[in-house]
């Protein structure tokens, strides 16, 4: 079974934001990047699967600018057996993603897509449900728990558990499907010095937005971007009727 795991280059999530001076998007400039942790969690998933003998193969594929080749090296350090490079430095739009990653569907034929709920950058949690819907494959969403096995028909199915307002729901879904990763679904394993030294050595294709002939146009505008107000100092009471008091005259009680 091939997986296929979309992985994203994007501002690392201990890095404080910092917004550009005329307001037209985040400032890049000489800050740590990484790989998406949605992502992460998705090529952690997926090399889980082949340690089980599940899975076979596992193809990481990102677009983006010349360094996505780091994001795709850390899959790689993790488990991941190749990768492609969709070279691009135009800032591609989640529907535009969703049908690069089509291609790349059915240029490799997976059996399974794992891949981050989300970004952490533009936070559109859109990429999944759209790439679903234009591969006309079933999806779950925000996996918490994954169990790959034989269905009725002993057809490969994926038994999917994601968390509700009401508890949990488990799906079945099946293969080939779409499956995007939520936070509790595992813990990423720390990259060892043997296995940085492995995934240097495995393929990295680089391949342009022309090859797969998709249409990457912005459709959206970014009109401002701007800071959270900061927050005003506190206030120190004397007593807890004061506070009370207080919190009475804010509306809070």
């Amino acid at each position: 079974m091939k997986i296929l795991v979309p992985v994203k280059r994007v501002l690392d999530y201990n890095v404080k934001v910092r917004v550009k001076s005329d307001q037209s998007g985040v400032d890049l400039a000489n800050v740590k990047m990484s790989m998406n942790p949605f992502d992460e969690i998705a090529v952690e998933e997926a090399t889980r699967l082949k340690e089980k003998g599940v899975a076979t193969e596992i193809v990481a594929v990102s677009i983006g600018p010349a360094q996505a080749k780091d994001t795709i090296i850390t899959a790689l350090t993790i488990g991941a057996d190749r990768g492609i490079l969709i070279q691009t430095d135009q800032d591609v739009e989640p529907l535009a993603v969703a049908k690069l990653l089509k291609a790349v569907a059915e240029a490799e034929k997976p059996d399974l897509i794992i891949m981050g709920k989300q970004a952490i950058d533009g936070d559109n949690n859109a990429t999944g449900q759209m790439l679903s819907t234009l591969l006309d494959w079933p999806q779950a969403t925000f996996a918490s728990k994954v169990v790959v096995e034989n269905g009725p028909n002993n057809e490969k199915e994926a038994q999917v558990t994601r968390e509700v307002d009401g508890g949990l729901q488990t799906l079945g879904v099946k293969l080939p499907a779409v499956i995007t990763t939520d936070l509790r679904l595992n813990e990423p394993r720390y990259a060892s010095l043997p296995n940085i030294m492995k995934a240097k050595k495995k393929p990295l294709e680089t391949k342009t937005v022309a090859d797969y002939g998709v249409d990457v146009n912005p459709r959206l505008k970014v009109l401002k971007v701007t800071e959270p107000p900061k927050r005003s100092a506190g206030k120190k009471v004397a007593d807890a009727a004061e506070l009370v008091a207080n919190l009475k005259s804010a509306g809070v009680l």
